[in-house]
């Protein structure tokens, strides 16, 4: 009995002791995997490191110029093609403005006749009326004048007893007739108009003055004259072709003057400053770039198509009368240019919970390290602490496995 419980014993120490050699073999294994973790790594270097971000835009002139037709007709001649540079006050294109041109001319004789009626209520009335007038005060004033004389002699021959009193009277009454009379054609001459007949009148003037302006402006619109010196850059009608009223006849606009209106998504406007330099291409000319600054940040976010973005006005440096209004470019602004940045791979940098940090190799083991960053683009970072120039950290494994915090590595180089 006591013989079997014996062999019992050893035959269960047996299996523990293959059970712990087991797990001791287990444990080698892993700990000799963890040795040999193959990585890629990199040094922390000092050098110049870029920022950009890149988006669509359009380009459109600072100076800009349209006509369009103000009222349905012919055009009956053009005088430039696309792509000339005009002086200003050329002329461009003509509609037929034969009808505009009589209109100018009713407008005209409306405008002549109302301001002799202004002139002629501002001054008591026309010349003619005014002439009138005056010999009517001059015949008056003679007839007072007699009468006077009248009146005098008719009161000595009364004191003599040759004149009868109804006689003197009648003198006096013929005097006094005169003056009334007189005292009526000064006040006729002096203000024959009140400020009903004077208001009136101006009213009728200023609408005259606007009826030519306007029928003279339709003259000059169906005459096209560049306003300023520029390039004519589109004309969508030909000679001889019927247009509607508010059709446009052409643009025009200096080439030399342009800027670009470029639409950033909302996540990268607040790296956007005023003054941040900018690279623009055309695919039409694509071995060829301009430049240019940022002039004005977004003030509020619109929708564009599935965007939401900020409209950016970038001025063109160097507009050389290449770009064309209304073309679609890319623009590359540049957030960030730090000379002398100590960086790493982007691939180095590691975040959790909003906190950064990195592997460093020292000793051929990890070492998790808080760093502080700033500028970034897609391929470095910025360390503003955390690193010394010179360090290694790793980038990543060769085999796909994870890395961690006291791992022993391998470098692959």
């Amino acid at each position: 009995m006591a013989k079997a419980r014996t062999t019992t014993n050893r035959t269960k120490w047996i299996w523990i002791g293959a059970a712990v050699a087991v797990a001791l073999v287990f444990y080698l294994v892993h700990l000799a995997t963890r040795t040999t973790l193959p990585i890629r790594a990199a040094e922390v270097v000092r050098g110049s490191l870029k920022s950009t971000t890149s988006t669509n835009g359009k380009v459109e002139p600072l100076s800009s110029f349209e006509a369009h037709a103000p009222f349905p007709g012919t055009v009956k001649a053009i005088y430039a093609h696309e792509g000339d540079k005009a002086t200003q006050g050329k002329l461009l294109l003509q509609m037929d403005d034969t009808d505009a041109l009589s209109k100018v001319a009713a407008a005209i004789a409306a405008l002549r006749g109302a301001q002799a009626s202004y002139d002629a209520t501002m001054k008591g009335g026309t010349p003619e009326e005014r002439l009138s007038l005056s010999g009517d005060l001059t015949k008056t004033e003679m007839d007072r004048d007699q009468a006077q004389h009248d009146v005098a002699a008719l009161e000595k021959l009364q004191a003599q007893g040759a004149a009868s009193p109804a006689e003197v009277a009648a003198a006096k009454g013929r005097l006094a007739a005169a003056n009334n009379s007189i005292a009526l054609l000064e006040k006729k001459k002096s203000g024959r108009y009140d400020s009903t007949d004077i208001a009136h009148a101006k009213a009728a003037l200023e609408d005259a003055q606007a009826g030519y302006a306007a029928a003279q402006q339709v003259v000059n619109q169906a005459n096209v004259k560049a306003p300023f010196a520029g390039t004519v850059y589109s004309i969508p009608v030909s000679k001889s072709e019927f247009v509607q009223v508010g059709d446009k006849l052409l643009a025009l606009a200096d080439l030399t003057k342009m800027r670009v209106r470029a639409y950033f998504d909302e996540p990268e406007i607040g790296k956007i400053r005023e003054g941040m330099p900018i690279v623009i291409r055309w695919d039409a000319i694509p071995d060829k770039e301009w430049h240019g600054h940022v002039e004005r940040v977004p003030s509020t976010i619109i929708a564009f198509g599935t965007r939401n973005v900020g409209q950016v006005l970038i001025s063109i440096d160097d507009a050389d009368g290449k770009l064309l209004p209304n073309t679609n470019v890319t623009v590359t602004v540049t957030t960030a240019d730090v000379a002398d940045a100590l960086n790493v791979p982007r691939d180095a940098l590691h975040t959790e919970q909003g906190k950064s940090y990195v592997y460093r190799v020292v000793n051929e083991k990890l070492h998790r390290t808080p760093v502080t960053v700033n500028a970034l683009n897609l391929t470095q970072v910025e360390i503003v602490s955390g690193l010394h120039e010179g360090d290694t950290v790793a980038l990543g494994t060769t085999n796909g496995q994870p890395i961690s915090d006291g791992a022993p590595v391998k470098i692959e180089r």
